[in-house]
C-alpha cells in the first residue's frame, strides 16, 4: 500500500478530523504525525489535552494505522523519515503562519517524489467555537494546578498578568492579539499581595489576612480556565504557610512565591528606603521543606523568591541563597530588583544557569522594564511576571471618570470618554 503522512494538533476532535482521515485513507496506509505540545506552543496556545491523551484519541480512530511525534511545525523531518508517497492537510494553509510549512512540505516531497494532497476546509466547523464552550464549562482545579508543570515543559518561556477581580481576570484570560501570524496571550495569572490589597482599600503589610485573599482567588478562578500563581509575601510562620499550601492546592492554583524576608512586610520596591530584613538562610531552608512537605500532589510549586539585590546584599548572597533554596526542595527561583536597568538581573540569569540549567527562573520586571521577552528567553527566564499594571491602569481611569461627573455636574460627558466603557457593552460582557 502506498504511504499516507497526516500532520495533526488533535486537541478537539470534531467531524473535520474524521472527513480528513477517511480522506487520507483512501490513498493508502495512514501515519498521523501528532504534533507535540512544544510545537503547538510555537504559534498557538498549549492544547487542552496532553500530549499522550491525544495519541490515545488518534490511535483508537478507524483508519488510522500509526502515530508519531511530529516535534516541531515543520513536516519536513518526518518526511525524510518516512519517505510517504502522499502528505494529507486541509487547504486552510495555504497563507497564515502555516504557508512557509506548506512551502517546505512540497520541496520535501518533491526530493522523495512524494505529493501534496490538500483537502477542502469542512464547512459548517468552527475550533473557536468549540474552544469557547470548552472555556464556558472551565476546568477542574486539578486541570488547573498541574498546567503551570506543563506549560514549562512545552514553552521556553510564559507570561503572567496581574489579576485582582474577576473583571481583570476576565482579560488576562481572554485577551489575545495577532502578531506576525502569531496568537498571542498571556499563559497566566498573577494573584499579587499587593494588588489585592489596593482593590481593597487596604495597605500593602499583609493587612489583608489568607481568607480574605483565598476568597478573591476563588472568584477569580470562578471565571477562568488559566494557571495562577499566588503572591504569598513571606508565608508567614511555617505552620500558616502549610495551611496556605493546602487551600492553594484545593482551589487549582498552581504555585506560590515566598520571598526570604522576615517581620512586618514592607513592598521590596521600597528597598533600603524603608526597615526591611531578610531572613536566615536555614530559617528559610526550613519554611520552604514545610510547604513541599504539606502539599498533596506533585504538581504544586513553591517559587523561592529572592530579595539580596533589593536589600544591597550582593550578587554573591542571592547565589548561594539560590543554591541553598534548591537544595531545600524550591521548584524555582525569583530573582527581584529595584533597579531600573537590568544588568545585575542579566548578571544573576548568567552566574545562575552556569550552575544551574534547568530549574525554572522567574523575574518580575517592574522596574527594569524595558526588557522585551524575547530577551528574557535568551538570558534562560522562563517565566515573566507583569506584576501590576493592571490596578494601576484602572486607578487613573476611574479618578478621570469621578472628576468629569464632578465637574460637569452630569455624566453625558463621560460617555463620549474613550475611558468609560458604552453601557451596552458592559450589559454584554459578562455572559449568562
Amino acid at each position: 500500500m502506498k504511504k499516507v503522512y497526516l500532520g495533526m494538533s488533535a486537541d478537539l476532535i470534531h467531524p473535520g478530523h474524521i472527513n480528513i482521515i477517511k480522506k487520507a485513507a483512501s490513498y493508502g496506509k495512514v501515519t498521523v504525525g501528532l504534533l507535540t505540545d512544544q510545537a503547538i506552543s510555537t504559534y498557538k496556545r498549549v492544547p487542552y489535552m496532553t500530549y499522550d491523551q491525544r495519541k490515545q484519541v488518534i490511535e483508537n480512530i478507524k483508519h488510522v494505522d500509526s502515530v508519531v511525534e511530529q516535534k516541531t511545525l515543520s513536516y519536513v523531518e518526518n518526511i525524510r523519515n518516512l519517505k510517504p508517497d502522499y502528505v494529507i492537510h486541509g487547504d486552510d494553509w495555504k497563507s497564515g503562519i502555516q504557508k512557509k510549512t506548506r512551502d517546505e512540505a512540497i520541496i520535501a516531497l518533491n526530493k522523495i517524489g512524494g505529493k501534496l494532497i490538500e483537502v477542502e476546509y469542512t464547512k459548517g466547523i468552527s475550533s473557536s467555537k468549540i474552544k469557547n464552550a470548552i472555556n464556558e464549562v472551565g476546568v477542574t482545579p486539578d486541570q488547573r494546578l498541574s498546567s503551570l508543570r506543563r506549560l514549562l515543559r512545552a514553552k521556553p518561556i510564559i507570561t503572567l498578568n496581574e489579576v485582582h477581580n474577576g473583571l481583570s481576570g476576565i482579560i488576562t484570560n481572554n485577551i489575545s492579539v495577532e502578531l506576525e501570524n502569531k496568537t498571542i496571550e498571556f499563559d497566566g495569572m498573577w494573584a499579587s499581595s499587593l494588588t489585592d490589597s489596593t482593590a481593597k482599600g487596604m495597605p500593602d503589610i499583609e493587612a489583608v489576612d489568607v481568607t480574605s485573599r483565598l476568597q478573591s482567588v476563588n472568584s477569580i478562578l470562578g471565571v477562568t480556565n488559566k494557571l495562577m500563581i499566588f503572591d504569598a509575601d513571606t508565608g508567614g510562620i511555617r505552620e500558616h504557610f502549610n495551611f496556605t499550601v493546602k487551600a492553594l492546592e484545593r482551589l487549582g492554583v498552581s504555585a506560590a512565591v515566598i520571598e526570604d524576608k522576615v517581620g512586618l512586610k514592607k513592598n521590596s520596591l521600597f528597598g533600603t528606603d524603608v526597615e526591611q530584613f531578610q531572613d536566615k538562610i536555614e530559617n528559610f531552608q526550613e519554611k520552604i521543606q514545610s510547604g513541599k512537605s504539606a502539599q498533596i500532589s506533585n504538581d504544586f510549586m513553591i517559587i523561592a523568591r529572592i530579595e539580596s539585590l533589593i536589600l544591597n546584599k550582593g550578587m554573591d548572597d542571592a547565589l548561594l541563597r539560590a543554591r541553598s533554596y534548591i537544595d531545600a526542595g524550591a521548584d524555582a527561583i525569583m530573582i527581584h530588583s529595584r533597579v531600573k536597568s537590568p544588568d545585575e538581573i542579566f548578571e544573576f540569569c548568567k552566574q545562575f544557569r552556569e550552575f544551574n540549567s534547568d530549574l525554572p527562573l522567574m523575574v518580575v520586571p517592574s522596574s527594569f522594564n524595558i526588557v522585551k521577552i524575547e530577551e528574557w528567553e535568551k538570558r534562560g527566564v522562563n517565566i515573566v511576571c507583569y506584576a501590576n499594571h493592571m490596578i494601576r491602569s484602572a486607578y487613573p481611569a476611574m479618578q478621570k471618570v469621578a472628576k468629569s461627573i464632578l465637574l460637569n455636574g452630569r455624566s453625558f460627558e463621560v460617555d463620549e470618554n474613550e475611558d468609560c466603557m458604552p453601557i451596552k457593552d458592559i450589559l454584554n460582557l459578562i455572559s449568562v
